[in-house]
């Protein structure tokens, strides 16, 4: 078993991530695997290398001890562990996409996929923050456009219309049609940077994860990125389980904004790493 602790240096960590990696590490500990750290700061707009800094910082004080990409090697330097560091793998990837005829240029807008009914394009560009939004499917506008690759456009891949079914370990069975709940995955943004989808996606496959353990937020992307993972060549998916997330209302998680329940906060109103710890697994408990 090879898991992975994923956290985004888009802001400080709060108990949200805390419950998280008590599910992580307590899985692979009660069945003899191993945890890899993963810095997913594919988000170029937000990520920040002092949040980086911090949240290795919090993971030590909070003694979560990653087997592969330890704290040390991140700030060493260049790491795998670092999505930042990875760009020519994800440039190659999606290259070898593009000569098989599965990606296509997009030029469409947010405002121009809301304008067609839809929310967010594949799924999102990023992992949504704050509320929990309904999700639209990107309409296949530039679909068979043929539009160039270079300027102001998105990647996409195409999704074929097929129902992906799999049994997530505290959820059950589940059956989901990733072509109609997302449509064709955006892979890479206008800006130029990797989405979410992609580079989970893709790294899970490269770096062997065999379980992910993570907020049941992200349960309806799980037969995506099972269905773009095959597509990509693997050929056993991951095992999966989604977990409870800590809410800040019935209708919003816990975010980064919340600061209140931030590591650092928690420490400076002089609560101790026990402290912490006991309150992610009553957490845990209540969910």
């Amino acid at each position: 078993m090879l898991t992975r602790f994923a956290p985004a240096p888009t802001g400080f960590l709060h108990l949200g991530h805390v419950v998280n990696a008590r599910h992580v590490w307590g899985e692979a500990r009660a069945r003899g695997g191993r945890v890899l750290l993963r810095i997913e700061d594919h988000d170029g707009d937000r990520s920040r290398p002092e949040f980086e800094a911090a949240l290795l910082d919090d993971l030590d004080w909070l003694g979560f001890e990653p087997d592969l990409y330890p704290t040390a090697a991140f700030r060493a330097g260049r790491c795998d562990g670092r999505q930042s560091d990875r760009h020519p793998i994800y440039a190659r990837t999606a290259g070898d996409l593009r000569e098989r005829g599965l990606l296509y240029a997009c030029r469409c807008s947010r405002r121009d996929i809301a304008a067609a009914g839809a929310d967010a394009a594949g799924g999102a560009e990023f992992l949504p923050s704050g509320a929990l939004a309904k999700e639209e499917p990107y309409p296949g506008t530039c679909r068979d456009l043929a539009l160039p690759f270079d300027g102001d456009v998105g990647w996409r891949v195409r999704l074929p219309s097929a129902d992906v079914s799999f049994v997530d370990r505290w959820r059950g069975p589940q059956t989901q049609t990733p072509a109609r709940q997302c449509g064709d995955l955006l892979i890479r943004d206008r800006r130029g940077h990797w989405t979410y989808q992609f580079v989970a996606t893709l790294d899970d496959h490269l770096q062997g994860i065999t379980d992910v353990i993570r907020g049941d937020d992200l349960l309806p992307s799980t037969g995506r990125q099972i269905l773009l993972g095959e597509m990509l060549g693997r050929t056993t998916p991951a095992a999966f389980a989604h977990h409870a997330l800590v809410m800040k209302s019935p209708a919003q998680k816990l975010s980064k904004s919340d600061g209140d329940t931030g590591v650092r906060d928690l420490r400076r109103a002089g609560w101790s790493r026990d402290d912490v710890l006991a309150e992610a697994n009553r957490l845990i408990e209540l969910a």
